[in-house]
């Protein structure tokens, strides 16, 4: 399969270096692979992630679903040329989690040339879905 990204010089240190000082290196999320057609990302569960009884929280699982989503099409378009924002996002919370990693996986249902729609899977450290989330990015122009 030829790889969907724009450039393959990029590794998962740059990936994760890019995110200092931002949501996801503060709620503890981790690029661990880029595949041909997709990107993953691990979080922690614990007390950054988790909402009041204990489970984590679906604003974290959006955030997760939101930020592998948003990278990957990052990776897509010409960053010297383009921009790419979040749009639209929604996540269907399946099942609860209290401890450990959720994993997420961004795989493209859509790659236009105006926007992207991703679908990202969640799942706990045995591999059971917790979440589904659709994920659609606008693609624009860089202003001159």
């Amino acid at each position: 399969m030829k790889p969907i990204w724009h450039s393959l010089n990029v590794s998962l240190d740059q990936l994760n270096e890019s995110g200092a000082n931002t949501m996801s290196a503060h709620l503890g999320m981790e690029f661990t692979e880029i595949g041909p057609d997709y990107l993953r990302m691990i979080m922690p569960v614990n007390e950054r992630t988790r909402q009041p009884y204990g489970l984590l929280h679906g604003g974290a699982s959006a955030a997760l679903a939101e930020t592998v989503g948003s990278v990957a099409s990052s990776l897509i378009i010409d960053p010297k040329k383009q921009i790419c924002v979040g749009l639209d996002i929604n996540a269907n919370h399946l099942r609860g989690v209290t401890d450990g990693y959720v994993h997420a996986i961004a795989k493209p249902l859509h790659i236009g040339a105006t926007t992207h729609v991703w679908d990202i899977r969640i799942c706990d450290d045995d591999n059971k879905l917790i979440c589904i989330s659709r994920l659609t990015v606008a693609v624009r122009d860089k202003k001159a």
